[in-house]
């Protein structure tokens, strides 16, 4: 990665960055510097949603006895050739076989046992018969269909075979898997263990999510955000509230016991702004300051082997920090695919997009009558606008935008 072995910034307050890194410079230290992901053995109950740490085979198969697929009667197969409506035979029904309470007894041609679906097959006969296909008398079946050799009988192994892979690992389990593993006798699961993550909001300015701005004070909206996206990535937050904007306080934050670490305002130039001279200072500011807009004053380092995430304070530009860099950690962290989870459509632009060669712009747009109109690429406090906005476009840094007409790639918001 290029990196200029000379920069090593500390109090960057009131001095601008020394140097704008590119948003692939970035990535590639966040992949460099991510550590591999550790696994934990949790109940099946509790592995919705996680990711496996490791293949799971199958000791068993399933089913692991033939069973009934109808309702019915179990039947030679022989037994019911040619028959039909008007060409109709009997048979003496002698048993009957449930789910979980087989038939213990022999049977002959001529003869049949009652069947319910899921219960096991005897061993002698080879088909089940509709009871659609019958007319009962008593003890006796009238048979008016005929059934070929191994019909409507579930065999040993059909679903699942012992031996096979049933899961691979990195797989996100969903409640199907979980009744998967179940059905062969899983009820513990090897599973990434979810990261760590540490919230650092900062702001002497702010009240409490869901509190009533009042004078000049403003309310935190980065904490309740930042929260559901660290669980969308599956992550872990670790949040005790607001930090105030004093060295001490957030330095003792710094030590929180986590694998990663995020600060949400104070993390660009400004004389209030500490986290970056206590980063410098007291671990690695490796990068601070990135070509891109918004989310310019973002930076990135380690304490005490965590990562450390600088993200502006502004909505916006918090979002898209965390979108672009955070949240490829903190996948990587949980076992996931680093690359953006957000679905995907490419769609014309409705008037044009315009962009600077040298950063990389995250657009946020609305989709109206199949093409792309333009909400804003400026207003990095205007939280607002992601709202509005059905997703949003890269302009990547080496282009001046794109032309109304373009056909444009859009990444959709959840």
């Amino acid at each position: 990665m290029p990196q200029d072995p000379t920069y090593r910034p500390t109090d960057v307050r009131m001095k601008g960055f020394a140097r704008r890194w590119t948003v692939q410079d970035c990535l590639a230290w966040i992949d460099q510097q991510t550590p591999a992901s550790v696994t934990e053995t949790v109940a099946l109950a509790d592995a919705n949603g996680r990711v496996l740490g490791s293949d799971i085979t199958s000791n068993v198969s399933v089913p692991h006895f033939a069973r009934a697929m109808m309702d019915g009667f179990a039947v030679f197969a022989s037994d019911t050739s040619g028959a039909t409506t008007y060409n109709s035979q009997s048979l003496k029904v002698i048993g009957q076989s449930l789910p979980g309470n087989p038939f213990d007894g022999e049977i002959s041609h001529g003869h049949c046992i009652r069947i319910m679906t899921g219960a096991p097959m005897p061993s002698d006969v080879d088909a089940v018969l509709p009871v659609e296909h019958t007319v009962i008398h008593d003890d006796t079946i009238v048979i008016q269909g005929e059934v070929a050799p191994g019909k409507h009988v579930g065999l040993p192994g059909e679903d699942i075979r012992s031996g096979t892979t049933v899961l691979q690992q990195g797989r996100q389990l969903r409640p199907q898997d979980l009744g998967v593993l179940s059905s062969i006798g899983v009820s513990e699961v090897n599973v990434v263990k979810r990261p760590r993550i540490r919230l650092i909001i900062t702001g002497n300015e702010l009240l409490p999510p869901g509190s009533t701005p009042n004078d000049f004070n403003i309310t935190d909206a980065n904490s309740p955000m930042l929260s559901a996206l660290i669980a969308r990535d599956g992550g872990k937050v670790i949040h005790p509230g607001i930090i105030p904007d004093n060295p001490d306080s957030i330095l003792e934050a710094f030590k929180a016991d986590a694998e990663i670490i995020l600060v949400s305002g104070g993390s660009s130039v400004g004389q209030e702004d500490h986290a970056p001279r206590l980063l410098a200072e007291h671990g690695s500011l490796d990068i601070h300051g990135v070509a891109m807009r918004p989310s310019s004053p973002s930076g990135m380092g380690t304490f005490d082997n965590k990562l450390v995430f600088l993200l502006p304070g502004n909505p916006v530009s918090c979002l898209c920090a965390y979108d672009f860099f955070a949240a490829r950690a903190v996948r990587k962290l949980a076992g996931r695919s680093a690359q953006w989870p957000h679905r995907i459509l490419t769609l014309p632009l409705a008037r044009k997009l315009v962009s600077t060669v040298g950063r990389t712009d995250y657009a946020r747009v609305s989709i109206q009558d199949g093409m792309i109109e333009p909400i804003a690429i400026s207003g990095a406090s205007v939280l607002s606008s992601t709202t509005r906005a059905d997703g949003f476009v890269i302009i990547a840094e080496d282009l001046e935008g794109f032309a109304r007409g373009a056909e444009v790639t859009v990444y959709l918001y959840e």
